[in-house]
């Protein structure tokens, strides 16, 4: 155990001694490593490994928190006690008595980070790089990560929660450069995974990822400039997903909507999207990038459908923000690590199948964009208005993918976006990716099926249809 059970009562209780009505503590103890090589060379390998505990305590809508990196229980005890100041009620609360330790046993890995001898996950690297700059003599440079990370985690309540688990993570990303007549272009590909080293040396196809990087870049190269104007867009499956995640989910997290200061407050049981939008936020899946045995807050992730054909049927919602919004919590709750306070975030979150297949997507588009491969954007998470480049694009003419372009950018807003959406394939992918927000930098799945939307501003170098 991270911490004797007879201490972490004893912070919880001494949290409460002057009138807050709920106390948490967070353990956490953390191993990662960051490799990254440039033109087959290792350029840097950075181990960290970090302990640390943090504290909240709160009070109806109100909660404070601090960390620290002792074990000491006099260090401990005095933060809680600190903290505890915050609040003056004679009334206290009575805290649960904690529940048997459990043990989060899903998500299990064959083979830890820890357990890979540097020289193994070097080899990795190089054949990344190998099958990424023998493409096509226009790559000039190729970048690899190798990034893998396990927590081990504990966390009780005042409520009586006390659970543990350990989580892993594994990724691989490869950045191909392309060059050619004074013109460069990049593209990305890779993938990762909540499994260990199984993942990257049995399951994942290293070369097709590093080709399928080189391939975006030299395509990108010689494309022509896309148009710009309101046109339909087909965007393709996977990282696709990446719009209706930063445009329309980080607005259905509690952090945004207990504020009113999301486009989705009010609208619980009401249509805000089209007939054919099924869009769910999954912690569960089996080993997935985003997913846990419990969330942050100790409390066991879920599955949750937040849009159910067009209509708002939950919000992301955590412990504090569930006492504003006077609804249950979700088990949405997370944070980077124990120096952040927890709060509602997504997890494995995508649009799920419909019933067309991207053939006849494709085929009913006379004219328009296709996004297959999305780059990076802005958001607004106030009104959803945003704005996302196209790494990679081609143009649809009479129903079939022509001439690839570039430069391409979609302009809109999240909300209307979602009406838009009129037709939804069946191939749904997810991809991996890292969420920015109120508590951190979390690692977030998501995903899609090839979906059309039939009118959106495509931002390009060249004016007017083409």
């Amino acid at each position: 155990m991270l911490l004797e059970q007879k201490l972490i009562e004893q912070i919880l209780d001494a949290a409460l001694e002057t009138g807050a009505d709920f106390s948490e503590v967070y353990i956490e103890d953390h191993q990662a490593s960051v490799l990254q090589s440039v033109s087959g060379r290792l350029e840097k390998s950075n181990n960290t490994k970090s302990f640390g505990v943090g504290i909240r305590v709160a009070k109806n809508f109100q909660s404070v928190y601090g960390y620290t990196n002792s074990k000491n229980p006099e260090d401990l005890m005095k933060l809680a006690q600190d903290l505890s100041k915050s609040f003056h009620d004679e009334i206290k609360t009575t805290r649960t008595p904690l529940m048997e330790l459990e043990e989060g046993k899903k998500h299990q890995v064959k083979i830890k980070p820890s357990e890979v001898a540097l020289k193994d996950k070097v080899k990795l690297l190089k054949e990344a790089y190998k099958h990424a700059s023998e493409y096509d003599e226009v790559i000039k440079q190729v970048i690899c990560y190798l990034v893998d990370d396990q927590k081990d985690v504990l966390i009780a309540n005042s409520e009586g929660r006390f659970v543990t688990e350990t989580r892993v993570k594994v990724r691989l990303m490869i950045s191909s450069v392309a060059a050619d007549k004074g013109m460069m272009q990049t593209g990305s590909a890779g993938d990762g995974s909540g499994k260990g080293y199984e993942f990257l040396f049995d399951e994942m196809d290293i070369p097709a990822h590093a080709k399928e990087a080189s391939k975006v870049a030299k395509t990108m190269l010689y494309a022509d400039d896309c148009p710009s104007g309101v046109m339909p867009v087909v965007i393709h499956n996977a990282f696709g997903g990446v719009i209706f995640h930063e445009a329309c989910g980080h607005s259905l997290e509690a952090t945004s909507v207990a504020k009113n200061a999301s486009v989705f407050c009010g609208k619980m049981n009401t249509k805000v999207a089209s007939d054919i939008v099924t869009a769910i936020d999954d912690g569960t899946i089996e080993n997935a990038w985003g997913s846990a045995n419990y969330d942050d807050e100790g409390y066991p992730q879920q599955r949750r459908v937040l849009i159910e054909n067009g209509i708002l049927k939950s919000y992301m919602i955590d412990k504090i923000n569930s006492r504003r919004m006077q609804m249950e919590p979700t088990g949405s709750s997370r944070r980077q690590n124990y120096k952040f306070s927890p709060t509602s975030r997504m997890s494995n979150t995508f649009i799920d199948n419909g019933s067309s297949t991207f053939e006849e997507i494709i085929a009913n588009t006379k004219y328009g964009l296709f996004a297959k491969k999305m780059g990076g954007g802005s958001v607004n998470p106030g009104n959803g208005d945003f704005n996302f480049s196209v790494m990679e694009g081609y143009m649809i003419r009479d129903g079939k993918l022509a001439e690839p372009v570039k430069g391409a950018a979609l302009v809109g807003n999240g909300a209307e976006i979602l009406h838009k959406i009129d037709m939804v394939g069946n191939n749904l992918d997810r991809q991996r990716g890292m969420c920015g927000s109120a508590s951190g930098s979390i690692p977030a799945d998501v995903g899609q099926p090839t979906i059309r939307v039939k009118e959106i501003t495509v931002g390009g170098r060249k004016k007017g249809a083409a």
